[in-house]
């Protein structure tokens, strides 16, 4: 069902409802359509509400490197109403099934403390914890962010890629966004230092969007919730991001629905989005929606 005709204008509508009677169940960005690292959007909570009580299924699905109770939990406290989502599936998920997979290896951990929970949450499912230790014991590298973002830019990490590249760590990705907007400012996230790595020769593993795990871990997880598996066809991606979000979604087979007032609202608009400069940042080669919506309502 996905759309294939690059010439024809990419549709604008009104509201989710627009569309959600052609889906079975949809995975849905959280940071920039849900809320924006500080405070919900209430009418998008509204509008997941309206279509699982239609019969929906709505699984989050971000590239936030932790485990799914401690994003879900965020989301909540930022004012995520609970009715407008059956769970939540991290890019952190996926990297603790790739950091389980590497058994006691040593690993070099770059990104802010509260990241370790990846760590102890794959200690727990491979029943063994890997050491944590500098760059020159490393067995490899996780990258979950930059230690921190408040200030620092890929810039400030230029001489410690070079040494782990140079080793040929291989580096595990946590998320693979380079930036996302905390209120109003903008923050470097882990991709941006993935980018930096894999410029310096470095070999990257991805675990988040748009790369096929955690497509995968969140279709099962719709699977479970409904007892049988959802069509790709049956299945709508909500995500304000071209790279990660509709790349994703088109490359896992799914529609998708572009999000405009997020990521790239600088791009298209001060205070009014003219139709023309949406319809350039959706041309060829870009990743096609079957749909944009401004922001997600009902």
């Amino acid at each position: 069902m996905a759309a294939d005709i690059a010439d024809d204008p990419i549709p604008l509508i009104d509201g989710l409802g627009a569309l959600s009677g052609r889906y079975d169940a949809i995975l849905c960005d959280i940071w920039g359509v849900l809320h924006n690292g500080r405070d919900a959007f209430r009418p998008a909570s509204e509008a997941l509400a309206a279509f699982r009580r239609d019969g929906g299924t709505v699984v989050l699905i971000t590239n936030a490197p932790r485990p799914n109770p401690i994003i879900r939990d965020q989301a909540l406290a930022f004012g995520v109403a609970p009715e407008a989502f059956d769970a939540v599936v991290t890019s952190g998920d996926v990297a603790i099934g790739m950091i389980a997979a590497r058994g006691g290896a040593p690993l070099h951990h770059i990104g802010p403390p509260r990241d370790l929970a990846l760590i102890a949450a794959a200690a727990e499912r491979g029943g063994v914890a890997p050491a944590l230790v500098g760059p020159d014991e490393a067995a490899y590298v996780l990258c979950t962010g930059l230690f921190d973002d408040s200030t620092e830019t890929p810039e400030d990490y230029a001489g410690r890629l070079a040494r782990l590249a140079e080793r040929r760590l291989p580096m595990i990705c946590a998320n693979p966004d380079l930036v996302v907007h905390r209120g109003h400012k903008l923050v470097y996230c882990a991709g941006a230092l993935a980018e930096v790595y894999e410029a310096l020769g470095g070999e990257t593993i991805y675990a988040g969007k748009p790369h096929r795990p955690i497509y995968k871990a969140a279709l099962e997880r719709i699977a479970a919730l409904r007892g049988a598996p959802v069509a790709p066809a049956r299945a709508l991606a909500i995500g304000d991001a071209l790279r990660t979000d509709l790349a994703g979604a088109v490359a896992a087979g799914l529609d998708a629905l572009f999000v405009a007032d997020g990521i790239h609202r600088g791009e298209l608009y001060g205070s009014g989005a003219p139709d023309d400069a949406l319809q350039r940042l959706l041309a060829s080669p870009a990743p096609r929606p079957v749909a944009a919506i401004r922001a997600l309502v009902p």
